[in-house]
């Protein structure tokens, strides 16, 4: 059983940047591909942004592409989201995920295990 706990969230300017981080336990956090996922008041849960077990490969949605990255440190069982340029329809809760698969998963349903989420607000 893992546990995901983020970490990092809060109210930013238009603009601005944040750096969420996501800390494991109770499993091989190295044998996880790892996933950043949002949901917005309404709206369904969303893919963000995906890194392989050895920080190698990443994936993103078109929407933040070039403005956030995804990055892990095996020896810390931590993943970050470096956001950067954010814009109020960044603004959304965010959850990090486990995925115990190579394949370079995007969907919600690949995902086993979630942290509890942690707000992020982008004010304009």
């Amino acid at each position: 059983q893992v546990q995901l706990v983020e970490s990092g969230g809060g109210l930013v300017q238009t603009g601005g940047s944040l750096r969420l981080s996501c800390e494991a336990s109770g499993g091989t956090f190295s044998s996880y591909r790892m996933g950043w996922f949002r949901q917005a008041p309404g709206n369904q849960r969303e893919f963000v942004a995906a890194i392989s077990q050895s920080g190698r490969d990443t994936d993103y949605a078109d929407s933040v592409k070039g403005r956030f990255a995804i990055s892990r440190d095996n020896a810390k069982s931590t993943v970050y989201l470096q956001m950067n340029s954010l814009k109020p329809e960044d603004t959304a809760v965010y959850y990090c995920a486990a995925a115990a698969t190579l394949s370079r998963v995007t969907s919600t349903h690949s995902y086993r295990y979630w942290g509890q989420g942690t707000q992020v607000t982008v004010s304009s």
